[in-house]
């Protein structure tokens, strides 16, 4: 019986189970794709490649996972996540078992480029978009458990796939990886649901009398498109992600240049994990007190100042300390965006706004790694690209303050 016939509220709040299955998608999702340093040894050893162009590899599938939002999210608004977020896991599992069986760095870019690319730019932005739809007051919290699986994921699923390419091969791991985000990922995206109204309930479970009389609210898509806070928040995520997204592909090579041994280099990507988990937990709820507007300012320059510092740090202990803090800042960053979106437009199209937003951030993404890769290649050293990185996130930040400005 529900709760559309009884009047009264269900025990649990659906909208729990909504994050539940977010939190699937990103923690399988992002997880494996964020494995990619961890592979990034073997595969430039087994291929003979260069740094740029094993880091291709990320760029492209980082690219496809932004770019494709623009696509998957009107697709949910008009047919819901589920479908959408189970294909997904589909597609990233078979990316990443067809990786495994590549016999040239090229069939890498197309099975783990194309495979887990497409797949998380399926699941991701209708995921996310879905649990905005369930909460209000608490928002920024739910937002931020949502997206915890991309900071729990980095930290767990680096090390297993370390373990599992030890004991047997690079090859054996990726299959590993494909099977879990297929099993575990796709069946807990099942749990997504877009619509309160037909659990019986509204935003925040709130009675169903009042989600009978609910509809759909927010500014027309093409007027928030338009608008002068739209726009700069796209020009500041695009400019950020020319630097963001840097130790998710070079983290662990600029470590183990610095002599931090593999096991330990590869942990660090698992510190990024658990300040990325905090991070999303703590600004997350803390944009619910402060504002999400100065919120996403201080996470921005947050993550300009961590940049700043790398250069000059060598040894496990303080790269896992600038570890952990960049995590808490990009984590913040990927959790208040979506929920910000809501709070200035409202729920209406809010999976295509996401969707649009991040086409900046896969610009962003396709160019900043493989960029690093090529000034190492040239340079000898990552110094450059590491301030570069630094100075995108500080304009950024500059461009957030002035959109965002009442």
């Amino acid at each position: 019986m529900t709760a559309t016939t009884t009047g009264a509220r269900p025990r649990i709040f659906y909208g729990w189970a909504v994050v539940a299955g977010a939190f699937a998608v990103t923690f399988f999702g992002f997880g494996s794709a964020y494995t990619f340093s961890t592979f990034f040894e073997p595969l430039q050893r087994e291929f003979a490649a260069s740094r740029a162009g094993v880091s291709l590899v990320f760029s492209i599938a980082g690219f496809l996972y932004f770019a494709l939002g623009v696509v998957s999210g009107p697709l949910a608004d008009r047919f819901g996540p589920r479908a959408l977020a189970v294909g997904g896991m589909a597609l990233v599992g078979a990316g990443l078992a067809l990786a495994g069986a590549a016999r040239s760095l090229t069939e890498v870019y197309l099975a783990y480029g194309l495979g887990v690319g497409l797949g998380v730019g399926f699941a991701y932005v209708p995921a996310v978009a879905a649990v905005q739809k369930w909460f209000v007051r608490r928002r920024g919290l739910a937002s931020g458990l949502a997206v915890s699986g991309i900071g729990l994921g980095t930290l767990a699923m680096p090390p297993l796939a370390a373990w599992l390419i030890e004991a047997w091969g690079w090859r054996a791991a990726y299959v590993s990886l494909g099977v879990l985000a297929l099993v575990a990922g796709g069946g807990l995206a099942l749990l997504l649901s877009a619509d309160p109204a037909r659990h019986g309930l509204a935003p925040d479970g709130e009675a169903a009398v009042a989600a009978e009389r609910a509809a759909p609210t927010g500014a027309p898509f093409r007027s928030a498109i338009r608008s002068r806070t739209f726009a700069g928040l796209y020009l500041s995520s695009l400019i950020c992600a020319f630097g963001v997204f840097l130790p998710f592909a070079h983290l662990v090579p600029y470590a183990l240049d610095r002599g931090v041994p593999a096991g330990q280099a590869v942990l660090l990507l698992g510190a990024v994990g658990v300040g990325s988990t905090a991070g999303r937990f703590l600004l997350g709820g803390l944009s619910d007190r402060l504002g999400q507007r100065p919120s996403l300012l201080l996470i921005i320059f947050g993550v300009a100042a961590t940049m700043a510092l790398w250069p000059a740090l060598s040894g496990v202990w303080p790269l896992a300390a600038f570890a952990v803090a960049y995590g808490v800042f990009y984590g913040g960053w990927v959790a208040i965006l979506p929920a910000l979106l809501m709070s200035e437009f409202g729920g209406r199209h809010v999976s295509s706004l996401i969707g649009v937003l991040y086409t900046s951030v896969a610009f962003g993404t396709l160019v900043g790694p493989t960029l690093s890769g090529w000034a190492f290649d040239v340079t000898g050293g990552y110094q450059a690209a590491i301030l570069a990185a630094a100075a995108c996130n500080a304009v950024g930040g500059i461009i957030a303050w002035r959109a965002t400005r009442r």
